[in-house]
């Protein structure tokens, strides 16, 4: 598998969520039992992506270096990065390479308040991942395309066009808040030209490499959900799918120590330790349960 490296987009003021959001990220609000950034963190670490970037504000860095760490209990490295002001998706991959973090390597963006949960995930993950050159986007097929970034594909599947929000939809196909891109990433994102509102639009770089004929994309069929967490309600029903799934299943949804524990990360011992450290909450007793079920 190819080395590639991570960038979660945490920043924003989260108007859409206040008043809740007017003291903490909306990264940090709880999507059932867990912090909303965790669901974005275990894309990517089920990808394979041990390095990642912490984008967000100045304000709110300090609570992420504060729940994260240096990423060793997860068994990967959280380096952190600050974004003044919400200039734009490919922002991200400017302010990367600013702190050192991209030197011309292989990234991935995914979007901080994002949850992608379901059977087929990993595998069209790995798929993007082994692709050394182009990009990779995904599509999604949702009710009402008109809100979101819409793709539309050919007869061979090859995607053909892609829209910011249009009035009248080529597809149902919405493009989610998570992209794979190749070595050049960050210096597309620096030749990019901001929109009329002033940003560096995601949809520009895309676009890039489409027109390069470097595009290409993975369909999350209907085996795989894909939550947006950006409204009141949109984050109830994420905290009740999460509840409902992980009630039915036995199973916890974006649970890191159990990724890391799993791709041998971390021990058993350090697996065992951070399950300590967790006390009686449920969380840490689902860990205390990943261990007994290999005796």
């Amino acid at each position: 598998m190819n080395t590639r490296k991570g960038i979660v987009l945490a920043g924003g003021s989260g108007t859409r969520l206040y008043p809740l959001t007017i003291a903490i990220s909306k990264q940090i609000m709880p999507v059932y039992d867990k912090p909303m950034i965790y669901y974005p963190i275990s894309v990517l670490m089920l990808a394979g992506i041990r390095e990642m970037l912490i984008v967000s504000t100045p304000e709110d860095l300090p609570l992420f270096k504060k729940l994260l760490g240096s990423g060793s209990k997860f068994g990967v490295n959280f380096c952190y990065a600050e974004q003044p002001s919400p200039d734009g998706l490919a922002q991200a991959f400017t302010i990367a390479s600013e702190v050192g973090f991209l030197n011309n390597e292989a990234a991935a963006l995914i979007l901080g308040d994002n949850l992608f949960y379901g059977q087929n995930l990993t595998s069209a993950l790995k798929r993007a991942m082994q692709r050394e050159q182009g990009a990779t986007i995904f599509g999604y097929q949702v009710a009402d395309p008109s809100r979101y970034g819409v793709i539309e594909f050919d007869s061979a599947g090859k995607v053909i066009s892609i829209e910011e929000k249009p009035e009248h939809p080529k597809s149902n196909f919405a493009i989610p808040g998570l992209y794979f891109y190749d070595s050049k990433v960050a210096t597309y994102a620096r030749q990019l030209t901001p929109s009329t509102r002033g940003e560096l639009e995601i949809t520009d770089l895309n676009l890039r490499y489409m027109n390069e004929n470097k595009l290409s994309s993975e369909i999350l069929g209907r085996g795989t959900t894909w939550l947006d967490t950006g409204t009141h309600e949109s984050l109830l029903e994420a905290g009740e799918f999460v509840r409902l799934v992980e009630k039915r299943q036995g199973l916890k949804i974006a649970c890191l120590e159990e990724i890391a524990y799993n791709y041998d990360w971390i021990s058993r011992n350090h697996f065992t330790s951070q399950m300590r450290d967790l006390g009686n909450s449920s969380y840490g007793k689902y860990m205390l349960g990943v261990i007994s079920d290999e005796c």
